[in-house]
């Protein structure tokens, strides 16, 4: 057994815990208590390393007080919860979790563009109400899916699984933008094309957000951008909360140009936008586009697979920063 001592911030799957156990002496929180920046900074104290979830940030004040922390694993493929400025500053990796949840969040992404356009969670309400009494030809009409035009803002590893699901699948016009453009042979693979975020913005039918979460992105997505998306268009966000101005999208959802929205990501969550709860054309979803038992092993087991690699001395798997 190595001698580093690790921290299991949240609750995981136990055979992951039993192996992490044959490796480290570990601390786990399998009662899944959401410990403040201070209680987490006191679990830390004493660390080597540590499992998170990506909600518990690792920063400067953190870090002054876990002097033995050098490895932060976190079990999901976004890492903005790192400082990463700070980590390297004390010498502490940073890890993160690619790959294995990309085709399922490219499922989830799918599958909540489609509920968003097909108006799916206001029909539900509505049924569920008691309110279907009778059949009109306008009943719960949303917008089309096959055929229209797919923008994708972002096109990483997710994105581009996306489109190759729009393309292939639905005979969908796929444009996206991105930092830097696909080689020709993805964006062959992917039958995408590249345009400028105006030209995105202005053409798509759904616009999907798929882009990591930096300072730089912050309300990429704010009242400027929805103003100059089509009318009667949709928009899901799958990435991170931030992204997106949520105030100004309850306002867009309520006076145009949208149609629709799906979201999966908030700011500030677990606390969603008191106008996104008001408004009866968006689907709400509490951050499980990569939530399948199958995928989720395989997040928690490419994470201690981060810290085992580490403390053998090969160093990390999936280094971020």
């Amino acid at each position: 057994m190595n001698c580093a001592r690790i921290l299991v911030a949240r609750a995981i799957f136990p055979p992951t815990l039993a192996r992490l156990r044959q490796h480290f002496e570990v601390q786990d929180n399998q009662a899944d208590n959401a410990w403040s920046a201070h209680e987490l900074a006191q679990q830390l104290a004493d660390k080597d390393g540590a499992l998170l979830t990506g909600v518990q940030r690792i920063d400067a004040p953190l870090l002054a007080a876990c002097p033995r922390l050098r490895i932060a694993a976190n079990m999901t493929v976004g890492y903005n919860n790192f400082d990463l400025q700070a980590m390297a500053a004390a010498g502490v990796r940073g890890t993160n979790t690619p790959d294995v949840l990309t085709e399922t969040t490219a499922d989830f992404g799918f599958a909540l563009l489609l509920a968003t356009a097909r108006r799916m969670a206001e029909a539900e309400r509505f049924l569920r109400a008691g309110r279907w009494q009778d059949w009109r030809y306008d009943m719960f009409a949303g917008a089309e899916v096959h055929g229209s035009t797919l923008g994708i803002l972002g096109m990483g590893r997710i994105g581009q699984a996306i489109a190759r699901r729009a393309a292939h699948g639905f005979g969908m016009r796929v444009l996206y933008h991105n930092r830097s453009r696909l080689a020709p042979a993805l964006e062959a693979a992917c039958q995408a094309h590249y345009v400028g975020k105006d030209a995105l913005l202005a053409q798509a039918d759904h616009l999907l957000l798929v882009l990591p979460y930096t300072p730089q992105n912050h309300h990429a997505i704010g009242a400027p951008e929805l103003a100059r998306m089509k009318p009667g268009a949709t928009l899901v966000n799958i990435a991170r909360g931030g992204i997106v101005d949520d105030a100004a999208l309850a306002q867009a959802l309520r006076s145009g140009p949208l149609a629709a929205a799906g979201l999966d990501v908030f700011e500030g969550e677990p606390a969603v936008h008191p106008a996104l709860l008001d408004v009866p054309n968006v689907v709400l979803t509490p951050h499980i586009a990569s939530a399948t038992l199958a995928t989720r092993r395989a997040m928690a087991e490419l994470a201690a697979d981060n810290l085992i690699a580490f403390f053998d001395g090969r160093g990390p798997l999936t280094p971020v920063g």
